[in-house]
């Protein structure tokens, strides 16, 4: 019987929580190297020393501490944030859509990589988008020699590309590629959306940069999230939208009012005491040693003659 995308998506999202099943349909760490126990002492000081327990709505923008403590992360690949520049929001799903929102009109044609996470696609088809896919390198990530022909050629009006450690190669886009590309569209006036949700998770010594780096005309989106390194279940991500930034607090206020307040206090406090850093150097020594034994049993195991790709962070490869 013929089943349609959506239907296989959603089978699969139903399975999700099934203890007989091993999931390889989501990107997300084992709970068993999330630091559970560290969270929780947080979530119990932030009732405990909320004057009103954190049940009233935060701020439209975002818990002012958790913003300072995200803007001095920025500092890790080159940033200058300031709490100011950042925006919170429930996980990078919501903060693609709101940049699409912000930047585009159905009928637009926007660039994406490809391949690339299928739930990228899904939030372009239900805004009516133009999906112009732009090949990837599997080491190197967008072929940005494409991007420039199809520019002119599509009447590009924005794109969204997910530049270190993309899902589902893990391809990483060197830094001075990355700066190719924001001086590229910097020139075009092109919006840039930059998910960077994986780019603490890498297996080398330093963080790659990001295209925010680079960006000195605020055409660059920035988003990043707790879901992939932290507490996939507290929903919590942020934005560093530039010049759109008071257009998306206005999409915010409109869609949701405000973000878990709870969860945006919890996460500020673990940030503040300087668990994050503690748990990210383990975390990424725990996700490389687990790529390593995938790349040993594919090695052993699959018929002979498999090429995989062998990324430096993250938690997706391809065969």
């Amino acid at each position: 019987m013929p089943v349609s995308v959506d239907e296989m998506i959603s089978s699969v999202y139903n399975d999700l929580r099934s203890p007989k099943l091993l999931s390889f349909s989501l990107s997300a760490p084992d709970v068993s190297l999330l630091p559970s126990a560290k969270l929780n002492k947080s979530v119990l000081h932030s009732l405990r020393h909320s004057p009103d327990h954190c049940l009233s709505y935060e701020h439209v923008q975002g818990n002012e501490l958790l913003r300072k403590q995200i803007a001095k992360l920025s500092f890790n690949w080159g940033g200058s944030l300031s709490e100011d520049d950042v925006v919170i929001t429930a996980g990078c799903m919501e903060a693609l859509s709101f940049f699409l929102k912000a930047i585009t009109k159905p009928g637009d044609a926007v660039a994406n990589e490809s391949p690339t996470f299928y739930g990228i696609f899904r939030v372009m088809q239900s805004l009516g988008l133009k999906v112009v896919e732009v090949p990837t390198d599997l080491v190197t990530g967008v072929d940005i020699n494409y991007l420039e022909q199809a520019i002119e050629r599509f009447d590009i009006k924005a794109c969204l590309f997910v530049c270190n450690f993309n899902n589902p190669i893990g391809s990483c886009v060197p830094d001075e590629k990355k700066k190719q590309l924001v001086d590229l569209l910097a020139k075009k006036e092109i919006p840039l959306i930059e998910d960077d949700i994986y780019g603490d998770l890498y297996f080398g010594k330093t963080r790659p940069r990001t295209c925010k780096t680079y960006d000195k005309k605020g055409l660059v989106l920035h988003c990043g999230s707790f879901s992939k390194s932290l507490a996939p279940g507290y929903r919590i991500g942020w934005t560093a939208p530039g010049r759109f930034k008071d257009t998306v607090i206005q999409l915010k206020r409109m869609h949701n009012v405000s973000t878990n307040t709870l969860a945006q206090v919890s996460i500020a406090h673990f940030l503040q005491n300087g668990r994050y850093d503690f748990h990210l150097r383990r975390l990424r020594k725990d996700l490389h040693t687990q790529c390593l034994r995938y790349f040993q049993a594919i090695t052993e195991f699959f018929p002979k003659g498999i090429r995989i790709t062998r990324p430096q962070g993250g938690f997706c490869f391809m065969d």
